[in-house]
């Protein structure tokens, strides 16, 4: 989930009417020149392995996912046997990495809706270490979690985020195939919809250093767009990504359009999505980013965010970019 604020006032939305923006140019060749030399195209990723996963986080025995639930235990289980079965290896004991938080009624930071304020998270890391000695990081995160039962309906999240989780896997399964220059972790966060609490807890006692991580690569909700396009927020703060949007845009059958990374002024997008999810963590510590998201559709935080409205075609071009994306970052990075 896209918050607001990383706050929860808006955690529960029940009837919010989405604004519509103004569209960002699709991503230009314009920027640093980039280096001649390119990767090979990736094989596509398994499509029926994307739909599989997204299925199954978003199936009614997971309950919506909320933090601290039977139905979030069984989504990070579901993730730790993943990781296991492709073969990463733990990041940190067992792939997990537990945390605790506490939120306030009092300063605004939850809703009357959630039943309490202290909870128990858990983060799934793995990893693939990287071919070249002293090599840098690269984390790749999606959060888990999302809204649970509220009013006895449940809230699938299957875009947002079991979408991001599946193109993570998808990625992971690549990888360890064929690892990279750089050390790869793969970050499934929980409790994102209760204020980034785990990419918090991630920032606070990271499994690597803070120092090596280059990028963190965010996908949050990326399964649905009826324009065919997608979003690479996060060119705007770190203007090197630019070319390699633009190199990636050039095989890849979804348009990228670049936004939604501008501070609000009177000239910018008024819609900065710079806090709005885990990515706005690292960027807090200084960390660089970027984010892959649709803008927000008629489902978004309903209990209609369901498996079936997604379009298998396009998340599989999606999830075939982000792969591309991410072999093309390694090859870049120094």
């Amino acid at each position: 989930m896209r918050l607001a604020a990383p706050i929860l006032a808006a955690l529960i939305i029940w009837a919010a009417s989405q604004a519509t923006i103004g569209h960002a140019a699709p991503a230009q060749a314009s920027g640093p020149a980039a280096r001649t030399e390119r990767p090979e195209r990736a094989e596509g990723v398994d499509r029926d392995a994307l739909m599989r996963t997204v299925r199954t986080l978003s199936q009614p025995s997971f309950e919506g996912r909320q933090t601290g639930t039977a139905g979030n235990g069984l989504a990070r289980r579901f993730i730790q046997d993943a990781f296991r079965q492709i073969g990463l290896a733990p990041a940190v004991p067992d792939f997990l990495q537990p945390f605790s938080f506490t939120l306030d009624r009092t300063n605004g930071r939850l809703s009357n809706a959630l039943p309490r304020t202290a909870y128990d998270g858990v983060n799934v890391l793995g990893m693939v270490p990287g071919r070249r000695a002293g090599a840098r990081t690269v984390v790749i995160s999606a959060h888990y979690d999302h809204l649970g039962v509220v009013d006895g309906k449940a809230y699938p999240g299957a875009d947002d985020n079991a979408s991001g989780v599946a193109a993570m896997l998808a990625i992971a399964r690549h990888v360890q195939r064929h690892p990279l220059e750089h050390r790869i972790v793969f970050a499934a966060f929980d409790a994102e919809e209760l204020g980034l609490e785990g990419a918090k807890a991630f920032v606070k006692t990271p499994p690597v250093p803070l120092t090596s991580i280059a990028l963190d690569v965010n996908f949050d909700m990326v399964s649905r767009n009826d324009r065919n396009e997608i979003y690479a927020a996060g060119t705007f703060q770190h203007p090197s990504l630019q070319p390699i949007v633009a190199d990636v845009q050039r095989r890849s059958a979804v348009a990228i359009r670049l936004g939604h990374d501008r501070p609000k002024t009177r000239n910018s997008d008024p819609d900065d999505w710079t806090p709005q999810s885990d990515h706005g963590v690292f960027d807090r510590a200084g960390v660089p980013f970027i984010y892959f998201g649709v803008e927000d559709h008629a489902d978004y935080h309903k209990p209609t965010d369901t498996a079936d409205k997604i379009s298998p075609a396009f998340f599989g071009n999606v999830a075939d970019m982000l792969l591309n994306f991410v072999l093309t970052v390694d090859k870049r990075l120094p």
